[in-house]
């Protein structure tokens, strides 16, 4: 689609992730093998929690968040993934953030985009779930097309309230 940026997702390995958490940018860059962005290091709660998962479960490492990189850039625009692997009923937590920088330039669709293409295309995922802030405009609007519908709600311990959305695997819109 013209005008629409390209995203690749990059896994970060548990030495990266090691990195950005004790928010050293350049032992993190060095073991991605590609430089990464201030932006990663700021996320270091992120990369706490997932660090401790892949240590405890390797195998989440493939569902996990990932360093988003613009192509043909070839720079980090933000990170996405999932919470985590499909849950027993077939549901995946999406999950994305731009760097500010780089908001506002089609990025978080982009992403979003790529994120369902690989649900879809898993077996085990039957739907893909959605946790948005109500006042949160900008992530309403990026998943607005997808074939997310409103589903509930719930309270996050650290956004407090959030609207719940769900779209089945292999209908998206967009």
């Amino acid at each position: 689609m013209p005008g629409v940026p390209d995203i690749r997702f990059v896994q970060l390995s548990p030495a990266t992730l090691a990195a950005l958490v004790d928010g050293d940018l350049a032992a993190a860059s060095a073991a991605a093998g590609m430089p990464l962005t201030p932006y990663l290091v700021e996320e270091a709660w992120l990369w706490r929690i997932r660090l401790e998962e892949v240590r405890a479960e390797p195998w989440r490492a493939e569902w996990i968040a990932r360093a988003a990189v613009a192509d043909p850039e070839g720079y980090v625009v933000g990170h996405g993934g999932f919470h985590g692997p499909p849950d027993a009923d077939g549901v995946v937590e999406v999950a994305y953030s731009v760097a500010p920088e780089h908001r506002r330039r089609g990025y978080a669709k982009a992403m979003l985009r790529s994120l369902l293409e690989r649900a879809d295309a898993h077996p085990d995922v039957t739907a893909v779930r959605a946790s948005i802030r109500p006042d949160n405009v900008g992530s309403r609007r990026t998943i607005a097309g997808f074939g997310f519908r409103k589903v509930g709600e719930q309270w996050d311990p650290v956004d407090g309230l959030e609207d719940v959305y769900l779209r089945p695997a292999g209908r998206g819109g967009s």
